[in-house]
């Protein structure tokens, strides 16, 4: 559609000089060179109403709210063309571009003159983690006590590639809402030309500290948990997909852990996405993400990356999420590190698994060799894997090992609970022989008292009786 490609070519332009540049006055004369001062204030006035909104490419009714905003603006064109007494040209993209709002407006503005959101609403922990983009910290919000991660970008975005990224994974979050399997978005805001994001706290951080803190140990995930692994982020993924989004940068830096423990678990055990373990795999970041339908792809991390991608060619964005996927469940399995480019890289993308240092089922190995098939309409769907029979397999017995494990917290429980009872049932024992006690004492000493002080001829006067014959 030209109104909707017209809007996301709008993406690559900086966001801060639109929302800072006015109007060029010689565009303006140019455009009304022969219309008189009042019919220039009549389009000056509607120009100066226009909202300031930014339009989320992401969102399914975007397109449709671009083409009605168009079939509005035709309308009040016409009735512009009689009060101002010009006819313009529908078909002057010069026009068009003053007629119809840019597709964003709003962006990292500089608030130097305004209180500090972060400082005012979030009490900073520490510092949690940094990348490409910028920080990340554990906050507590003043408000409701609750923990959060803050990310904050290490340098100015305004006009950059990376203000694209940051506003695509607001764009991204906003749309997805909430999943057991997606690092959850609550909020985003710019301060002095930085971007800020308020997500869910993960506190067993990101997949890559768990390889990298295996690798140091020289322990592995064991079959079960990767497939465990495998399964999760595929349910995370299965979500993405259904909203007609592709992630495009899965990687473990990108895969957040959350550790549960099994009295939440247990909530969610009736729920096909629901975690089968206390170990909650999410996937984040979110600044890669794209429509399927119409692909503004940024290339993510070159390790992870399939080869179709590499070649530009888009048609099938969703299986190279899979491919992303494998190599991210190869490299927890304890292989050496994925190659960037060169000879190792190109076997990977011809279906070759690289080497594992563990023993791995064939049936798990068929499964990863089929997700890095170099024909991406090979590689299976997430819907595939969330009923793969291998992934489903490891869910039931994680399963059985979760409710193992909360079968013998329930024995503990009813063993303190059993022992909570004995001890009352004791307690309310004593009491009573201590009041029983203490009722009999108390009767004993009322009935000795009364015996000693009953008066018999005491001090009174003895009768005589005398029988005179």
């Amino acid at each position: 559609h030209p109104t909707f490609a017209k809007s996301t070519s709008v993406l690559t332009q900086s966001l801060l000089s639109r929302a800072r540049t006015k109007a060029s006055t010689s565009r303006r004369v140019a455009l009304f060179k022969n219309v008189d001062s009042t019919s220039k204030a009549c389009l000056d006035g509607r120009r100066n109403q226009t909202p300031l909104v930014n339009i989320n490419p992401f969102t399914p009714d975007s397109i449709l709210v671009q083409s009605s905003t168009l079939q509005r603006n035709n309308r009040k064109r016409a009735h512009w063309n009689d009060s101002c007494g010009e006819d313009m040209d529908a078909s002057d993209p010069e026009i068009e571009d003053e007629l119809i709002p840019p597709s964003k407006r709003i962006t990292m503005m500089e608030n130097n003159n305004m209180m500090s959101r972060y400082a005012s609403e979030f009490h900073e922990l520490e510092k949690i983690g940094s990348g490409e983009f910028g920080s990340v910290f554990k906050c507590v919000k003043r408000l409701d006590g609750c923990i959060y991660a803050i990310k904050r970008s290490k340098k100015p975005l305004a006009g950059s590639v990376d203000e694209q990224n940051a506003l695509r994974e607001v764009y991204a979050h906003a749309v997805l809402g909430q999943h057991p399997h997606v690092v959850r978005y609550y909020s985003a805001w710019a301060e002095d030309d930085h971007m800020l994001i308020q997500n869910e706290y993960c506190n067993g951080g990101t997949l890559s500290d768990v390889i990298a803190e295996n690798n140091r140990r020289m322990h592995f995930l064991s079959e079960m948990e990767l497939k465990d692994l495998l399964l999760q982020v595929s349910r995370g993924l299965k979500y993405i997909h259904s909203t007609a989004l592709v992630h495009m940068d899965i990687k473990p830096s990108n895969i957040f852990i959350s550790r549960k423990p099994a009295a939440s678990v247990e909530e969610f055990e009736d729920e096909e996405d629901g975690p089968t373990t206390r170990v909650v795999y999410k996937i984040g970041d979110l600044g890669h993400v794209t429509t399927v339908t119409n692909p503004q792809v940024e290339e993510g991390d070159s390790r992870y990356l399939a080869n179709e991608v590499l070649q530009e060619d888009y048609s099938n964005l969703k299986k190279a999420d899979i491919f992303a996927l494998a190599l991210t469940v190869i490299s927890a399995s304890g292989a050496e590190p994925l190659p960037t480019n060169g000879e190792k890289w190109h076997k990977i993308r011809q279906g070759i698994l690289p080497h594992i240092p563990q023993v791995l089922s064939q049936e798990f190995l068929s499964l990863l060799k089929l997700m890095i098939h170099p024909d991406p309409t090979r590689r299976p769907s997430t819907s595939d894997l969330v009923r793969h029979p291998v992934l489903l397999t490891a869910s039931r017995m994680s399963a059985d090992q979760l409710r193992v494990e909360l079968n013998a917290e329930r024995f503990k429980n009813a063993l303190l609970q059993k022992e909570l009872k004995k001890a009352q049932m004791a307690k309310a024992a004593a009491e009573e022989r201590f009041l029983t006690t203490d009722r009999v004492l108390t009767r004993s000493t009322v009935q000795s008292s009364s015996r000693t002080s009953r008066l018999i001829g005491k001090k009174m006067n003895r009768s005589v009786s005398l029988t005179i014959y």
